[in-house]
């Protein structure tokens, strides 16, 4: 159970770096200010609220993506979405500064 929740709110032992190396794409779901505020380079960003009309933008669903947000939380809803519509390779990587010293 314990790792279900460290799951779900980003703290596993992913290998980011290792996936952004091969290929992954990093979705981050905050708003469009808080992402003009800082941003991982190269991340991609559909706010949580506008995912679900937007997932024309991340056409390949054997993709790896790894959402990101602020804390965590809108990330998981995000992992969610994408999980209920079909994406196979979906990590929530947590808070993006967070995440951003991990690659």
């Amino acid at each position: 159970m314990l790792d279900a929740i460290k799951n779900l709110f980003g703290m596993d032992k992913t290998d980011y770096a290792a996936l952004v190396n091969e290929g992954a794409v990093i979705l981050d779901v905050r708003s469009k200010s808080e992402y003009a505020g800082g941003h991982i380079k190269n991340s991609i960003n559909i706010p949580v609220n506008e995912l679900q009309n937007n997932l024309s933008k991340l056409k390949n669903k054997d993709k790896t993506i790894i959402t990101c947000c602020a804390s965590g939380m809108r990330s998981a809803s995000a992992k969610n979405i994408l999980q209920n519509n079909g994406y196979k390779k979906v990590h929530n990587g947590g808070g993006w500064s967070s995440l951003n010293s991990k690659l």
